[in-house]
């Protein structure tokens, strides 16, 4: 922090002072809501990253969560734009994102309900809302409109049951859930990593959404390190971040992979000359094509 306030931010002090001046009052208010006065005062104002490195590293965790939150609300957009276009739903797996909802759904009601910052849990609603869209255009293509309306249809049930009706699901149980969404979590990504390896090729997939999910998860883990004192929270991001690690590779690994060998112009011929009519004996000689001595007896 010392060669950061020495070497970046001490020269840039005359330029940044009179942009700070002229913040309206509601940027400052905002800010002091999100890491506190002192913290507002030693950054913002002092423009002072070494007076308490607890600020800084407060300030980069909330920094980081809204970004998260931000680019959560596109972060399927690519995903959904593809399967549309394609209108096929090749090497993307239903069951991945099911599992993935849930876990969202799980892991959104949970902060709400222990009234965490929302920088720490809001891409969770977000992106619940992107997957529900992605699982349902899967099984459309698929020919499956009755099962992506039950799926709709359970969800409804879910979040109403999560969210809105405590008597339904009570503080324990909702830790209860919170521990298996961690499980979840993990077991959403091993359906999408199965169905790559055994199509051989990553099919409609986003990569923009993998590479996303991957740098988003590692930041979770130090905004949860931060702002969070819940080690569920924290082990479910530490699983998410390995296993989109596999993904992210798999992804790379795939990019790269030359495209599967057409058919040679052999392979043509050696079908048409299987497929050659062959004569049968059906006991009748074909009829010739020109005239022939009769052997009719005359009389």
């Amino acid at each position: 922090m010392d060669v950061l306030q020495q070497a970046v931010i001490h020269p840039l002090q005359p330029v940044l002072r009179p942009i700070v001046s002229a913040l309206p009052e509601p940027v400052h208010d905002a800010v002091i809501s999100l890491i506190g006065a002192p913290c507002h005062s030693a950054l913002l104002l002092d423009l002072d990253v070494t007076e308490d490195p607890a600020c800084t590293s407060l300030a980069i965790s909330k920094a980081l969560g809204i970004a998260i939150v931000g680019a959560s609300a596109i972060v399927k957009v690519p995903q959904i734009l593809k399967l549309v276009q394609s209108r096929s739903s090749a090497g993307v797996s239903f069951v991945s994102y099911a599992l993935e909802t849930t876990s969202l759904l799980i892991t959104l009601s949970y902060g709400v309900r222990n009234q965490f910052p929302f920088s720490t849990y809001g891409e969770s609603a977000l992106i619940a809302v992107q997957d529900v869209v992605v699982a349902v255009l899967v099984l459309t293509f698929a020919g499956k409109p009755a099962a992506a309306a039950t799926f709709v249809a359970i969800l409804a049930a879910g979040v109403y049951a999560l969210l809105f009706d405590s008597n339904l699901v009570d503080a324990q149980t909702m830790a209860y859930l919170q521990a298996g969404a961690g499980a979840l979590s993990v077991a959403s990504k091993v359906p999408q990593i199965l169905t790559i390896w055994q199509q051989g090729g990553t099919g409609q997939l986003s990569a923009f959404a993998v590479f996303n999910y991957l740098v988003g998860s590692l930041s979770r883990i130090f905004t949860t390190l931060q702002e969070v004192d819940d080690k569920l929270i924290l082990y479910s991001f530490v699983t998410a971040f390995t296993l989109n690690v596999v993904l992210a590779a798999q992804m790379v690994y795939y990019w790269r992979s030359p495209a599967p060998k057409k058919p040679t112009g052999k392979a043509p011929v050696k079908q048409a000359v299987q497929k050659a009519p062959v004569a049968e004996s059906t006991g009748v000689s074909p009829k010739p094509s020109g005239k022939s001595p009769t052997t009719r007896r005359r009389g």
